[in-house]
């Protein structure tokens, strides 16, 4: 007879492998806890959703990177729990003649509080090289559904091995406000890019430090498995991604980013950021570490300051106490990388989960990914940090 343990265990892989279509490569894992309450808010039988943003109105919003899926629409509004190309599908293709154009590749949409849309286009579709004067942030009127303003990222803060992630605003800077944007380089320097919008004019800041960098001992486990590239020929290498996630504290002074390739977050004054005058040591002298909190994708926070992270080695999301340590105050089956964060104007979190590290470059060249990806949410009480 089967030892009492091991057929525990196998019980449990079975379980995870019936809550989770897929998921029988992953039986080695141990199984999943529930904690919190997640509903289903849409789900995604095409390409693989990373961004999602809700506006007023209870609009929401996501995007659909051209990473290698058959992508006919690169951002999207969800109408009737379906995603509608928006703001329309002549604008999600991209202009070969004028990458300023068109939208090449989106990785970000951040909905402003000021009746905005923002869409950040890499312009670097499969992680190449961005295409010249496409990395851009690109804004839409939410009344009239047009696009209001693009502003292409200046040469010099966009590298050949730049690949701009997300981003976050405050109007109550400058002539017209700031955004912050991460750079999650695969093979570059990461850094937090700081955009005035009134100028256009950007710099590169933090760039190299170990705060915008992967750890270079981090090895993450996902389903039971060391995440590492492995092509379809057996080489593999390390899982190395920069600073991706990103907030901003409600009042503004304080910006929250992290390396994808990592399990520590870090936080720093803005007004430093800000200020070309602040040199490069001292500015990463500033920076605070805020702990272990799990291998994060998205970092968001809402209204009342509280700081949420993914932790996609855990199917899971963290919340920093007041004490300075780690809850977690969701962890599901159905968290298979969960990516990014919006908190909505009506009290909710949302997180898409895209099952990132099932596609085939982490897999031997077999796509391992089961449809449909996920949007879901859980009720936290508060609505999103102020933009002004």
């Amino acid at each position: 007879m089967m030892h009492p343990k091991t057929l525990a265990r196998l019980y449990a892989a079975i379980a995870i492998a019936i809550a989770v279509p897929g998921a029988a490569h992953a039986a080695t894992a141990a199984p999943i806890p529930t904690i919190g309450q997640l509903e289903r808010v849409a789900a995604f039988d095409g390409p693989m959703p990373t961004g999602v943003t809700v506006a007023e109105g209870k609009r929401i919003f996501v995007n659909f990177p051209r990473w290698g899926d058959d992508v006919p629409y690169t951002v999207a509004e969800i109408r009737d729990g379906r995603p509608v190309p928006y703001p329309d599908a002549a604008i999600n293709r991209a202009d070969p003649d004028d990458p300023a154009r068109g939208l090449v590749s989106v990785q970000s949409v951040v909905a402003d509080g000021q009746g905005r849309l923002w869409i950040l286009d890499t312009a670097a579709p499969g992680f190449a090289a961005p295409r010249p004067g496409g990395a851009k942030l690109v804004a839409v009127d939410l009344k009239t559904d047009k696009v209001v303003r693009t502003i292409v990222f200046p040469p010099e803060v966009i590298l050949p091995s730049t690949y701009v992630n997300d981003v976050r605003f405050d109007f109550r800077v400058g002539a017209e406000g700031v955004a912050y944007v991460t750079d999650s380089s695969l093979s570059g320097p990461g850094a937090i890019i700081v955009l005035d919008l009134a100028t256009g004019k950007a710099q590169r800041r933090l760039q190299g430090d170990r705060s915008t960098s992967a750890d270079p001992h981090f090895v993450p486990r996902v389903e039971g498995r060391v995440l590492q590239s492995r092509a379809a020929d057996g080489k593999t290498a390390p899982f190395r991604v920069a600073s991706d996630g990103i907030a901003l504290s409600p009042d503004g002074e304080t910006l929250y980013f992290s390396p994808l390739s990592g399990r520590h977050g870090y936080a720093v004054a803005t007004r430093l950021l800000r200020d070309a005058a602040v040199s490069e040591a001292a500015l990463a002298l500033a920076v605070r570490d805020l702990g272990e909190k799990g291998a994060s994708d998205g970092l968001e926070t809402d209204a009342a300051g509280n700081l949420y992270a993914t932790d996609y080695e855990n199917n899971a999301i963290r919340r920093l106490e007041a004490n300075g340590s780690w809850r977690t105050i969701a962890q599901s089956p159905e968290l298979l990388w969960p990516d990014t964060l919006s908190v909505g104007p009506d009290g909710y979190l949302y997180v898409t989960a895209n099952q990132l590290h099932r596609q085939a470059g982490f897999n031997g060249g077999k796509d391992l990914r089961a449809k449909p990806y996920r949007l879901l949410r859980m009720k936290i009480g508060h609505g999103p940090a102020p933009t002004r």
